[in-house]
């Protein structure tokens, strides 16, 4: 979605295919319903289209975040708002600093998609699943996807690859490596009264702990927080039961996810009816469409980046993106052996370990933002995706209110010259 409304609004004709019923990927269709990485500390990383998404459901009362006055590391703050989720997911120890992190409802982010998509005269086609590349030669021209009416073909001069999965890339011939990490059927309650889970929680801790961690055996695999506030009265998001030893792209291994993950939802529904006060009318609202897959396929770009480089926040000269003290090259977003191919989201360049540490959803939006933008100058440049300056991508970001990572943080470390683009190339053109 924001790789679709960056090119449009940078001149391009888009078409924008989407398998489900709705758009947004994992934000709305796998429930995610907290946006984090949008910050370094108390410097805001993540701006452009991901920061419109929350200002716009923020006007129709669909998003929660903490002022900035609130954004510490305290027992009262974290009182105020642990429950929302809006803390240092990263930090350690038992309270984390609260942060600018916003909680969201999914309905609200189909709805603002839409509303964005159709003020910039986006083409969306939903109900449309992408299955084969067309290609000529090593480069990609458009894409095959299955609809009710049969196969159908959508052209197109520049192609990017949002999927997650690294669908398309690995389809056209682009070298990746297959990644795992858990997966969860998330959920959402209805009928809790949150102000007595609260009590409950602050009047007797040690029964409560002893209540939520009867509840995480049951789920199986959960964060030590398994329930959090929503933006909206009574409704609470259960990102669990988390579920090891699937492939996420493997139909038979979602399809027993799906069934394990329903069965642990039932038997903990039942539990805190009984035990949980605030609870005891609980019902089961929601089960996410989407199984919440973290990682699979992982392309091999003209950039690998690593776990070093995320945890020592390395700067790049052609960095498009960034997320919580890390950034993106523009390199690690070109499959390596694909032309006219670009790839957005968490399939991108990098190892299993630094992906993990990489692929929340503001980081991954910006990358998108990016893509569109660089789609744009190969078109008006005549030249491959690959031949773009990252310079010129990093000035446009910048004049649409994003942030591209071309400024690095006092707390960033220059990538070495190897790292770096090979000069004459990118951001050293």
């Amino acid at each position: 979605m924001a790789a679709a409304v960056s090119a449009a609004r940078n001149g391009a004709s888009v078409t924008l295919l989407e398998r489900y019923a709705y758009l947004g990927g994992l934000a709305s269709g796998g429930m995610v319903l907290v946006l984090d990485d949008f910050t370094d500390g108390a410097e805001i990383t993540v701006g452009g289209i991901a920061q419109e998404m929350v200002e716009r459901l923020e006007a129709i009362g669909l998003a929660v975040y903490p002022p900035v006055a609130d954004r510490s590391l305290s027992e009262e703050m974290w009182r105020r708002w642990s429950r929302w989720g809006l803390f240092d997911l990263y930090a350690k120890g038992s309270m984390k600093a609260i942060v600018y992190a916003v909680a969201f409802d999914p309905d609200g982010w189909k709805r603002v998609s839409n509303y964005l998509l159709e003020e910039e005269g986006v083409n969306v086609r939903l109900h449309s699943l992408y299955t084969s590349p067309i290609m000529e030669g090593d480069a990609i021209t458009g894409v095959i996807c299955a609809t009710k009416k049969g196969p159908q073909a959508i052209r197109g001069e520049v192609v990017i690859d949002a999927s997650g999965d690294a669908d398309v890339a690995a389809g056209a011939g682009a070298s990746y490596i297959s990644g795992s990490y858990m997966v969860t059927t998330v959920f959402r309650l209805g009928n809790v009264d949150t102000s007595s889970a609260d009590r409950f929680e602050r009047e007797r801790p040690a029964e409560c702990h002893e209540i939520n961690r009867a509840a995480r055996r049951i789920l199986g695999g959960s964060w030590a927080l398994w329930w959090l506030k929503t933006p909206l009265p009574g409704v609470v998001w259960c990102n669990c039961p988390h579920m090891s030893g699937f492939d996420g792209i493997s139909p038979e291994d979602l399809t027993e996810a799906d069934r394990q993950g329903r069965k642990r939802i039932a038997g903990l529904v039942e539990y805190v009816r009984g035990h949980y006060p605030g609870f005891e009318k609980a019902v089961v609202v929601d089960v996410a469409p989407q199984i919440g897959v973290r990682q699979s396929r992982l392309i091999e770009g003209d950039y690998v980046v690593s776990k070093h480089d995320v945890v020592n926040r390395l700067h790049f000269s052609d960095s498009v993106a960034r997320g919580r003290g890390y950034y993106t090259p523009y390199r690690a977003m070109l499959p390596k052996g694909v032309e006219q191919l670009l790839v957005a989201g968490r399939h991108y360049s990098a190892t299993a370990e630094a992906q993990r540490l990489s692929r929340e959803i503001p980081p991954c939006m910006a990358m998108g933002e990016a893509a569109g933008v660089a789609a744009v100058e190969a078109l008006e440049r005549g030249v491959s995706p690959r031949q773009v300056d990252a310079a010129a991508i990093q000035r446009r970001l910048r004049e649409q209110g994003a942030d591209p990572g071309d400024v690095p943080s006092p707390r960033a470390q220059p990538a070495p010259a190897e790292a770096q683009p090979a000069r004459g190339t990118l951001a050293a053109r």
